[in-house]
């Protein structure tokens, strides 16, 4: 059995500049760490509980399959401040048929991320005995 104690998600962006812009200017991450020098230099953010790390570089886009998800407390509020600063929307805020107020968006790679924000009344908030 594998004992995680720790988890990441590591991306090798085409231009780690441009994605570090992204990253933490348009989205705002805070950054965990940052590690080495130069352009191709590795920066983690904190993505809630888990991490993103920005490191290295690639020729190709990331995997197509590839897909972020995260929560944050106003979508609409999201929606608003990442348009105004040019982020690619694919998709305004909806809120889905399971419940879940989801937009999309994309990072410079074309990496698909969806921004959730769970409504008050959503099984997803229910704290049996509290």
């Amino acid at each position: 059995m594998v004992h995680v104690l720790s988890s990441r998600v590591l991306l090798r962006p085409i231009d780690p500049e441009r994605s570090r812009r992204f990253y933490g200017r348009a989205l705002g991450l805070e950054v965990a760490r940052e590690f080495g020098t130069g352009p191709e230099r590795g920066t983690v953010y904190f993505l809630g509980g888990g991490f993103l790390e920005v490191s290295g570089r690639s020729d190709t886009p990331p995997a197509p399959g590839l897909q972020l998800w995260l929560q944050v407390p106003d979508v609409a509020a999201a929606h608003k401040e990442l348009s105004a600063q040019g982020v690619r929307v694919l998709r305004p805020p909806l809120r889905e048929p399971w419940g879940l107020v989801e937009m999309w968006i994309a990072d410079p790679d074309d990496v698909r991320i969806a921004l959730i924000e769970v409504p008050v009344d959503h099984p997803l908030r229910y704290r049996p005995g509290l």
